[in-house]
């Protein structure tokens, strides 16, 4: 059920208010205070909501005060005079075809389609490159507003296709099989995979990485450890699956399994959390020891990244930051005498972020600034040509095996959604596989690249969107301001209906690069996180500075909004500035920098946060956790705290108690609400209608206290 369906159900939960409510202070539900303090590392550290985090489909308590809290929090949002128009236009503007890239399978393409307003886009198959499109899977007729199609992969003929559903947004998995030839759906059933891939070996059946049975109750809190390879023979139950791959005595370290293209060597990547720190192991798929494959240690250490991008024979290509921070093109061939390593592709000053091997070329995709280059050279890394891309914006795809005459590719900006084209790889040719129909002008706004001092003098690039016309009258006018700034991520140009939106009623859109992401490889990540984890909101600060210095927006006029990592960015930059920002979204954050570890997969985050239970991390992350550093007596912006129920990547907790701290701490007149979504998660395979529910709340919240005004 919708936070807006569920705020009208409880009717008696409701509060009258006058006209002018959006402009006052709601009257918050009564939450508990407990007495609870820890003593860490010497100083006393209290934890009044605690309790919160107890599992809302579980703890009555919770789920009393989920209810309470969505019943302000809607009333507020349905009172605010731009929300209804702000639906209307994010509906129309998502309202159109949109494809996913096809992936090719013998002389198979299969792809998504979302013909506008669906909640889940469908999965069809051609025989051919321009043959008649076939239905294989829908997922709008699951079930109501909670399953979605996640990863999905054909076998190499393309003969059957393992799947994997997504329930209510939940990070866990269960995988199944369909019959292509007859789209019947096997009765072959995997549950308890997370965070796989699903690689073929023939059409026998897929490797795929699960973890054991948690236990009852704890599904969507328990840490998750000791994940493992396994194999499923197609025809047979998931109890009859062939162990791969495990480690029981590191039950912390994660592996994932890959089949090279050819069907010859099976490759398992393994990680300790989210580094790109990893060791790599081979299996030759065609012998057996004993009945079982034997994979054999290929890198070793946890010191690199080490990424397959395919073989031809017995040499395997691989992008790596081994020896280069922007990572190089490597090869390595499995010879008798064993592996021999050799240099590809050298680092550039262009971060090298994916290769693919099509055809006999190679394609290299890099970062420059935060844009897609994309690259034709041959196998030995020599140069071919320089794919064209109109403008500054995202290119991805190029998937494709050695021998394929093509390759697709996307092609998207903040001013145009995704169009899809088909390569010809020997010759360079483009024609488009799949354009939008918009209901807008591209071409009315104007896509800029700007570059601006942090506090301590680094260069930090960041995008700024505007309309022309706003941007030739040099008006300042309300400004969304995103980011980020963790885990290697990298954020680039991409179309959103919701900023859309936004853009359309008059306001601009700015996405900040900043450090802690893989815009300019491992030195930006690293100058981002542990101890350097300041110079993320040091960034992001001085981007709302630079946008109010430029004329971009006004005093007062500043919205920021973040998600996961950026839900942290979100909660730090408020309370180390409250006076720069008129408003607030912090979705999906990480919140409690001190318990983040205790659940699901938090404690992978180490990597980038630290480790609480070690000194000098503590006092590191006890200087920026936003649910322990919100400043009684300061002016704080309007906030609004989005989550869900179902999140079990961030647990609703963070959210559930940083917004009760929020609302029971002295910081001034404007609302501080939190929006809990139910029968979702963190994000990914939220159905249509509750994005554009989500997104004009939040519009119609920003714009409230931005002076952003729907027309």
């Amino acid at each position: 059920m919708s936070i807006r369906r569920l705020a009208l159900a409880s009717a008696w939960l409701m509060i009258a208010l006058p006209a002018a409510a959006h402009t006052m202070r709601p009257t918050y539900p009564e939450t508990r205070r407990d007495a609870i303090v820890d003593v860490l590392f010497g100083e006393r550290v209290a934890d009044p909501y605690r309790w919160l985090e107890a599992d809302v489909r579980n703890d009555p308590e919770v789920a009393d005060w989920v209810r309470r809290e969505n019943a302000v929090t809607g009333a507020y949002l349905d009172a605010l005079p731009q929300r209804a128009r702000f639906e209307q236009r994010i509906s129309a503007l998502i309202d159109f075809e949109r494809f996913g890239l096809p992936v090719k399978a013998g002389r198979r393409y299969f792809y998504t389609r979302n013909s506008g307003l669906q909640n889940q886009a469908q999965l069809f198959v051609r025989e051919r490159l321009h043959g008649r499109p076939r239905l294989l899977l829908d997922p709008n007729l699951w079930a109501k507003d909670s399953a979605a199609l996640a990863d999905w992969q054909p076998s190499k003929r393309g003969r059957h296709l393992a799947y994997s559903i997504q329930d209510g947004g939940s990070d866990w998995r269960t995988l199944r099989v369909l019959d292509v030839d007859t789209g019947e759906i096997l009765p072959d059933t995997v549950r308890w995979a997370k965070f796989s891939d699903l690689a073929w070996i023939g059409e026998e059946g897929f490797l795929y990485s699960r973890f054991p049975e948690p236990e009852a109750g704890q599904d969507f809190q328990a840490r998750n450890y000791n994940q493992a390879v396994w194999f499923h023979r197609l025809g047979t139950p998931q109890s009859s699956d062939e162990l791969v791959y495990a480690t029981p005595d590191h039950p912390e370290h994660m592996h994932s399994a890959e089949v090279t293209s050819d069907g010859r060597y099976a490759l398992i990547t393994s990680s300790i959390g989210t580094d790109a720190r990893h060791e790599v192991r081979v299996i030759d798929l065609s012998r057996r020891a004993g009945g079982r494959w034997e994979p054999q240690p290929l890198v070793s250490g946890f010191d690199h990244d080490w990424r397959l991008v395919d073989s031809i024979g017995r040499r395997l290509w691989f992008v790596t930051n081994q020896n280069a921070p922007r990572y190089r093109l490597a090869a390595v061939d499995l010879g008798r005498t064993g592996p021999r390593w050799s240099s590809v592709v050298a680092e550039t000053d262009e971060t090298l972020e994916r290769a693919t091997l099509i055809g006999d070329k190679l394609v290299l995709n890099y970062l420059k600034d935060a844009a897609s280059l994309a690259l034709v050279l041959d196998l030995n890394g020599k140069p071919g040509r320089t794919i064209a891309l109109t403008g500054l914006g995202t290119a991805s795809g190029f998937r494709g095996k050695p021998g394929d005459p093509e390759t697709f590719y996307s092609f998207t900006s903040f001013n145009q959604p995704a169009a899809i084209y088909r390569m010809n790889i020997a010759t360079g040719e483009t024609s488009p596989f799949a354009e939008p129909a918009l209901a807008f002008d591209p071409n009315d706004y104007l896509v800029e690249q700007r570059f601006y001092a942090s506090k301590d003098g680094t260069r930090v690039p960041m995008f700024v969107v505007r309309k022309r016309a706003i941007a030739a009258a040099g008006r300042a006018v309300p400004t969304l301001l995103y980011g980020y700034g963790g885990f290697d991520v990298s954020l680039t140009p991409g179309y959103s209906a919701i900023r859309a939106a936004w853009l359309e009623a008059g306001g601009a859109f700015a996405l900040a690069n900043l450090r802690g992401g893989g815009e300019y490889g491992r030195a930006w990540h690293d100058a981002g996180r542990l101890a350097n984890k300041q110079n993320v909101f040091d960034d992001f600060i001085a981007a709302g500075e630079y946008l109010i210095a430029q004329g971009i927006t006004p005093n007062g006029g500043l919205a920021i909004q973040g998600g996961s990592n950026g839900g942290l960015l979100i909660g730090a930059v408020v309370n180390q500035r409250p006076d720069l920002f008129a408003a607030a979204n912090a979705q999906v954050g990480v919140m409690d920098m001190l318990r983040f570890d205790r659940f699901t997969a938090g404690r992978y985050w180490i990597d980038d946060y630290g480790d609480p239970a070690k000194g000098r991390d503590f006092r590191t992350l006890r200087a920026y956790s936003p649910y322990h550093n919100i400043r009684d007596g300061a002016a704080y912006p309007a906030m609004l705290v989005t989550t869900a129920d179902t999140d079990d990547r961030v647990v609703p907790a963070h959210s559930f108690k940083y917004a009760a701290a929020l609302q029971a701490a002295n910081i001034g007149p404007k609302p501080q609400l939190i929006r809990i979504e139910t029968r979702a998660g963190h994000g990914s395979g939220k159905p249509t209608d509750k994005v554009i529910e989500e997104g004009a709340d939040v519009l119609a919240f920003l714009a409230q206290w931005t002076g952003l005004e729907v027309r």
